[in-house]
């Protein structure tokens, strides 16, 4: 799976990829990263990339010139091109599964300041997504969320596929069941008997039982 990133901020991108399960997945190959400054497809001397609102208002816009450019650069190797947007779809489990069922190759804009001109939602992209109803400061913090979601899916970057397929909002609405660890009793706290005894059958019926509960809509 590829991960191209537009960004103003490349070494917030690389970090995310260094440890964990993605740096793991990266250094076997199983993952990509593609890290674009959007300031190397200024066409200024001073590298701008964004100016002031036609019609007025508060705050800056980035331009769509270097937008453009960035994703010519990438040729044939763009994939699913995503704008990071308060006025997106909402992303869910759901949308990242039917993604990688049709691609392995993603573009990611994150937007700043005030956003980005709306030619780039209308020109040159495949979609336009929201992480939920609230504001943050950094389109980049979007584009690793979709990124560490969408790269679980792939085949062998998770180290027991089960796991994957349990997880939380693999169903629609379904949450995981809890699950607990050694010690069995802190502070008075106990792990539920059911979970020691050993019986699987009984355990499994525990599990969807408190899955299903745990999945009701408020």
């Amino acid at each position: 799976m590829r991960f191209n990133f537009i960004t103003l901020f490349p070494a917030k991108i690389e970090a995310y990829f260094v440890d964990g399960i993605l740096g793991k997945a990266r250094e076997k190959g199983l993952l990509e990263t593609h890290i674009l400054h959007l300031r190397d497809f200024a066409e200024n001397k001073h590298n701008k990339v964004d100016d002031t609102i036609y019609g007025g208002g508060p705050g800056m816009l980035l331009q769509v010139g270097p937008i453009y450019r960035a994703l010519e650069s990438l040729g044939d190797q763009k994939g699913m091109v995503v704008l990071l947007s308060p006025s997106g779809e909402l992303f869910q489990q759901k949308m990242a599964q039917q993604w990688v069922q049709k691609q392995s190759t993603f573009t990611f804009i994150s937007g700043y300041y005030e956003g980005v001109d709306h030619r780039v939602a209308l020109h040159l992209v495949d979609t336009e997504v929201a992480l939920g109803n609230y504001v943050i400061s950094s389109g980049d913090l979007g584009s690793l969320v979709l990124a560490d979601c969408l790269s679980r899916l792939e085949p062998g970057v998770l180290g027991k596929e089960e796991s994957l397929s349990e997880e939380s909002h693999n169903e629609e609405g379904s949450l995981e069941y809890p699950q607990f660890t050694k010690p069995a009793d802190f502070l008075g706290w106990k792990v539920p008997e059911i979970l020691l005894n050993g019986h699987h059958e009984e355990i499994r019926k525990w599990r969807e039982l408190n899955r299903k509960q745990r999945s009701k809509p408020s």
